[in-house]
């Protein structure tokens, strides 16, 4: 969902004018709907008395409002000094101090956040969407700046990293938490991490154990989802694989083509696994709405074994898509602690998009990557409060369209109808004894049944063992 804020001023609205939001899903317009500027008001100030007792002093929690304004208004350029301006402050130093020095419990802050976006997006159907960005930046005495990979920029530069924890239910989508990336370049250097204020606890973690962290708090704070989702930096990593496990929550990890995966004849490369698939075992599946429609490509699945003999006990699959114009192949590794559809996996794979529809509208409407500050607690404040102002939109947005419109729909809110998962929802009851398929025709697939398949390590095709056990379930 994208979201647009503007009126004569931006930030809070005149009292005479009307504030217009647009949600869109990815980069296309879906509707526009009027707010009234007492409802926006109204709406704001029920945000900031959400948070207000997190700040000590009324004037922080003052200089915190109007900081959320500006950030929520159509500055080309958010730094303290804009901010500062458009907020009628005759200098930054108000929100230097509430950035770098002002008593404010960040950590209930941050629950505040979280709370506040599970109460208006809801917990049904919830996953959670873990993904990195990367902000540039010239100055290398910033907080974690180094030169380093950036999907930014696409290359190898000065940059700063941070991974970022996506909340994604039918409803919309919005930040829960972040957590910056500190490169061992920060870590092993004791001045560096002084004057950048960083915690002398901290030690060098990482991308996936950030993520770990970051899935594990929600999940500790009571918030109820079903699955997590993330791209190959977090399908490679066994640790983060097996805490989910342990905590009972399924995930769909996009991983590389060399991705080995284990099997009932040892452990094999995704790529060749998917080599031994027949026509007959694709289906056409929607992974959600795109801005030209729904995405849908085809889709196919393998059960796999668990990799070690103490693991979680489950269900595994590897999932492969395929382009239905290029032909290109996509890989995921996917575990459930019960029985599921092909159609339930591809709707959790089809959510990790929404992360990067957050970072593209965080950070060209509410100033996420845009911030001019370089030290540790500053950098956690700044993309707290923009995560805050970021919610705030997506559920002004949600709840005018829940009290609005009746006649338009929202992609976002109501995607496009799957009609193949529909035909795939009604599981049968029962439980096949475990077969070995052998080079002979394999059967044909079932809608909820993941297609025993063979492996081809030479021109003609070995003996290959799939266990088609506990592969019928719900959706």
């Amino acid at each position: 969902m994208m979201w647009l804020v503007s009126g004569v001023g931006g930030g809070r609205p005149p009292r005479d004018y009307v504030v217009f939001v647009w949600t869109t899903t990815e980069l296309a317009v879906a509707a526009g709907d009027s707010v009234a500027p007492e409802r926006w008001q109204r709406e704001f100030d029920r945000l900031t008395g959400w948070i207000g007792g997190r700040f000590a002093r009324v004037e922080t929690r003052r200089t915190a409002a109007r900081m959320l304004e500006a950030l929520m208004s159509d500055l080309p350029v958010k730094n303290c000094w804009t901010l500062a301006e458009y907020a009628g402050d005759r200098s930054p130093d108000a929100m230097q101090h509430l950035l770098a020095a002002a008593v404010i419990d960040e950590d209930g802050l941050r629950d505040d956040l979280r709370d506040y976006v599970v109460s208006h997006l809801g917990d049904t159907d919830a996953t959670l969407v873990v993904d990195e960005t990367g902000d540039l930046k010239k100055v290398v005495c910033t907080v974690g700046v180094q030169r380093q990979y950036t999907g930014t920029a696409g290359r190898i530069d000065n940059s700063q990293v941070a991974v970022y924890l996506t909340y994604a239910t039918r409803a919309g989508h919005a930040f829960l938490d972040r957590a910056l990336y500190l490169p061992k370049s920060w870590t092993t250097d004791p001045q560096r991490r002084v004057h950048a204020g960083v915690p002398g606890q901290t030690r060098f973690a990482t991308k996936p154990a950030l993520a770990k962290q970051l899935i594990l708090r929600a999940l500790d704070a009571g918030v109820s989802a079903s699955w997590v989702t993330g791209d190959e930096v977090y399908g490679a990593d066994p640790k983060l694989r097996s805490a989910l496990e342990y905590r009972g929550a399924g995930y769909v990890f996009a991983v590389a083509t060399n991705h080995r995966v284990t099997t009932a004849t040892g452990r094999v490369r995704a790529d060749v696994l998917a080599a031994g698939l027949p026509k007959r075992a694709w289906q056409s599946l929607s992974a959600g709405a795109g801005a030209k429609g729904p995405r849908v490509y085809d889709w196919a699945w393998i059960e796999i074994s668990a990799a070690t003999d103490d693991a979680e006990p489950g269900y595994r699959w590897l999932v492969v898509r395929r382009n239905q114009r290029t032909g290109e192949l996509a890989y995921y590794r996917c575990w459930a602690p019960g029985p599921v559809t092909l159609a339930r996996l591809v709707k959790v794979a089809g959510r990790r998009w929404s992360t990067e529809e957050n970072f593209q509208t965080a950070k060209t409407m509410t100033g996420l990557d845009q911030h001019q500050v370089r030290r540790w607690r500053s950098w956690h404040r700044w993309t707290l409060l923009v995560m805050l102002a970021h919610a705030f939109l997506t559920a002004l947005a949600l709840t005018q369209t829940t009290n609005t419109r009746t006649d338009r729909i929202d992609p976002q809110r109501n995607p496009t109808p799957d009609h193949h998962a529909d035909t795939h929802t009604d599981p049968i009851p029962r439980t096949p004894d475990p077969m070995v398929i052998t080079a002979t025709p394999a059967p044909t697939p079932s809608p909820t049944q993941p297609l025993p398949a063979t492996i081809p390590t030479h021109p003609m095709i070995t003996k290959s063992g799939w266990s088609t056990s506990g592969t019928i379930g719900r959706n």
